[in-house]
């Protein structure tokens, strides 16, 4: 890896270019298998320096209230429970404003580097309503006036809220600050639910499953505060465990860990598959690796609930902190950087500095009712994918995920140039204009396309993609299409992305429709619905915009993870299709 410069796959481009998509997604893979995407240490410092702001900034919020007396005396101050509430508050607005997940190049990215915000503030951008048909006053996908108010208005809360002081001692909390006006609570809470039924993407985008639980224990009073936040813990990580018990994580394992920056000798990197050049499946270190980190996620956390304080918390909590700074240092695709930041200060405050603390000390049973309300859609979110996002379904990086792959013709971009408005351009637009020209573009593309090839469901998205673009079109040339990942239209269209396929299915292809007034044929798009925990298939639609859902069917995860990133023959059992293929 250079420091300012990307290092790329050495190769004859005139020879590559000639090939098929496959055949060029090969080096790619081997690239990546041996040195990750390349990206340059000046742009993972930049990370770093990030997460140093994120840091500074809570510190600044909790020392602007009365009664926190300053850096010199943090060991009198940092176990105060407004301490807790008021970096759960800051990291809430840091992730819906758009600085934290999904920031940046490494979440493709370029001009400019965030969304959210500069959408969200902005009439006649596309929003995203839950249930538009089910819930008054959400129809529609237009933001107006109202949408910009609540979101603005949540955002105001929230520094309202940052900037305020205790409402004085509680002796039954062990305070003698206090915590937040419980009204405060009450309007983000209200504001983020308001904002979140007119835009799902908002709720997803503040990360509403991770921090608005906790903004409700803020309300229980008494120690079921800190119970509860313990409790919200326990489901995060004990569901993303749970998530993780398929086929799909050791891919995600050997993905991430060859892209780490951390991970720098290219023998080490090459260990994380099965047999180098030939073979990329994830290898013997990378399964161990998964089944060991799945182990912890699950079980350590545990210990910390249970045990009180002395050596077994302290290890334990050691293993948890250790356990998200090697998340941190491999600086995941989609950037979850804060996040796990913020989960290692829960492990600090919650289970170290109050490790005595526990069940035997709750005064109402309302804690262990939100426990399992957020455990209740962490089973439904995984026996119910389809339905239920991956970020209230704690599928947190597990490699099962919702997906879509989209086959646009130019006449069709085009129209979404035109028809939307958008802060941004088309990816590859973006990235021509960030590696200065088509040809150099084409590189990070099918780096792209290898990312998702490593991945189980990759394959899948190829094959169907051939379906896809051959339908209706007899002797079709492929290259009429760019193929691109649904990941990319959604940060373009809506101004947010985070691994999640439900921001860009078909709520999104009707919403762009509607703008753009595409033609058949000139966009098709591949959807592949997540696993569901208790089968071991994952189901897919393909539409076109145009003329609706022209095929669906099934793929068998078992065909998928013995084949290469490359491959594009999965087996395909087709349910219902209409018209020729």
């Amino acid at each position: 890896m250079g420091f300012f410069k990307q290092e790329v796959p050495v190769l004859d481009f005139e020879t590559w270019s000639k090939g098929t998509r496959a055949e060029k997604i090969r080096p790619m893979a081997r690239h990546w298998a041996e040195v990750g995407f390349g990206t340059p240490v000046a742009l993972h410092l930049f990370y770093v320096v990030k997460i140093a702001l994120y840091i500074l900034g809570g510190a600044l919020f909790a020392l602007a209230t009365r009664g926190i007396d300053g850096w010199s005396n943090i060991g009198n101050w940092w176990t105060e429970p407004i301490v807790f509430q008021k970096v759960v508050l800051y990291t809430m607005l840091f992730e819906v404003i758009g600085l934290g997940c999904g920031f940046g190049p490494l979440n493709n990215r370029f001009y400019p580097p965030m969304g959210s915000i500069l959408y969200w503030l902005r009439p006649n951008t596309i929003r995203l309503p839950p249930w538009p048909r089910q819930v008054p006053l959400t129809r529609g996908d237009n933001r107006d006036g109202i949408d910009v108010a609540l979101y603005g208005a949540l955002l105001v809360m929230l520094i309202v809220a940052l900037s305020s002081d205790g409402t004085g001692a509680d002796p039954a909390l062990g305070t003698s600050i206090g915590l937040l006006p419980a009204w405060q609570s009450w309007a983000v809470l209200g504001l983020l639910a308001a904002a979140g039924l007119r835009d799902k993407v908002i709720f997803l985008a503040a990360r509403g499953e991770v921090y608005a639980p906790f903004v409700v224990a803020f309300l229980f009073g008494g120690p079921n505060v800190l119970i509860a936040a313990k409790l919200v813990c326990m489901v995060i990580w004990m569901g993303a465990a749970t998530s993780k018990l398929t086929k799909h994580f050791p891919f995600v394992i050997s993905t991430m860990m060859s892209n780490s920056p951390v991970v720098r000798p290219r023998a080490l990197k090459r260990a994380f598959f099965e047999h180098f050049p030939d073979d990329l499946r994830p290898g013997r270190l990378s399964r161990a690796l998964a089944h060991v980190s799945t182990a912890i996620e699950g079980l350590v956390p545990l210990v910390l609930f249970f045990s009180h304080g002395g050596w077994p918390t302290a290890v334990a909590a050691f293993v948890m902190i250790c356990f998200h700074l090697g998340i941190l240092s491999a600086i995941p695709m989609g950037v979850p950087l804060e996040w796990n930041v913020f989960m290692i200060w829960c492990v600090l405050f919650l289970f170290v500095g109050h490790a005595d603390v526990g069940l035997p000390d709750l005064t109402n049973p309302l804690p262990v009712l939100l426990f399992v309300v957020m455990a209740g859609t962490v089973i439904a979110g995984n026996l119910f994918p389809h339905k239920i996002s991956f970020l209230p379904g704690m599928r947190y990086y597990a490699g099962n995920w919702d997906t879509t792959l989209w086959c646009i013709t130019p006449s069709a971009e085009a129209k979404i140039d035109a028809g939307i408005v958008a802060i941004a351009n088309m990816p590859a637009a973006q990235l021509e204009k960030f590696y200065g020209s088509k040809e150099a573009a084409q590189i990070p593309i099918y780096m792209g396309y290898a990312f998702r090839g490593f991945n189980t469901h990759g394959k899948a998205l190829f094959t169907l993609a051939h379906r896809a673009m051959a339908y209706g079109n007899d002797g079709v040339d492929e290259a009429a299409y760019s193929v691109t990942d649904g990941e990319r239209i959604c940060s373009m269209a809506i101004g947010w992305n985070f691994g999640d396929g439900h921001m860009h299915n078909e709520q999104l292809i009707a919403a762009l429709q509607r703008r753009c007034h595409f033609e058949p044929g000139e966009v098709r798009v591949v959807l592949l619905d997540a696993q569901p925990l208790h089968r071991q298939t994952q189901r897919y639609r393909l539409v076109d915009p145009a003329t609706g859902e022209f095929e669906r069917g099934w793929v068998d995860v078992a065909d998928m993870v013995v084949r290469q990133p490359w491959d594009d023959d999965v087996p395909v059992h087709v349910e219902a299709r209409t018209g020729p293929l």
